[in-house]
């Protein structure tokens, strides 16, 4: 009884997402492009922000710039934050590898698959639902020939709905490349 019970919390705990970013799966997943030997190495120049960054902390709470290294990490690698670059933000910051990715999949603003160089993030809460923001999703969907989650084949845009943006009397809200 206890068994069938436990299988059943653990089925309820599989989130399945059809939109395949940041806001909706909890998990990595290989891909040609990412993962565990996928190279990552801040540049010389990113080297010197890390050690910036690291200096605005006490040298107890590196952790506290778990999200600048992730920004900086991200914005190297094309808007791209890849399984080795949280890596290395775990161990910059001499934290558990899941610490980073446990804030690399909350904030959707961190893209842990490719998105085009034009990001479209359109907020689906309900007051830009109400204001019209299905209506702008689907604009975009009908304009560019795609789904909500997709990226266009020559790699330029890419549309995802998204959680708030923090601008909910100015609903409905979209953001480019945020």
């Amino acid at each position: 009884m206890i068994l069938i019970m436990l299988q059943r919390l653990a089925k309820g705990l599989v989130i399945r997402n059809v939109y395949g970013y940041s806001a909706g799966y909890f998990s990595h997943r290989d891909t040609e492009t990412n993962n565990n030997s996928t190279p990552f190495e801040f540049t010389t120049e990113n080297y010197k922000e890390v050690q910036k960054l690291l200096s605005k902390y006490p040298s107890n709470w590196k952790r506290s710039a778990i999200i600048p290294l992730l920004t900086l990490a991200q914005k190297q690698n094309g808007n791209f934050l890849s399984l080795s670059a949280m890596r290395k933000v775990a161990k910059i910051t001499e934290v558990n590898e899941m610490d980073v990715y446990e804030v690399a999949s909350f904030y959707t603003m961190f893209n842990r698959e490719r998105v085009g160089k034009f990001h479209l993030q359109i907020c689906g809460t309900t007051p830009c639902q109400l204001k019209g923001s299905e209506a702008i999703i689907a604009a975009c969907e009908k304009h560019l020939g795609i789904k909500n989650g997709e990226t266009t084949k020559d790699g330029l845009y890419t549309i995802q709905e998204v959680e708030c943006l923090g601008a909910c009397s100015n609903a409905p809200m979209i953001q480019v490349n945020g």
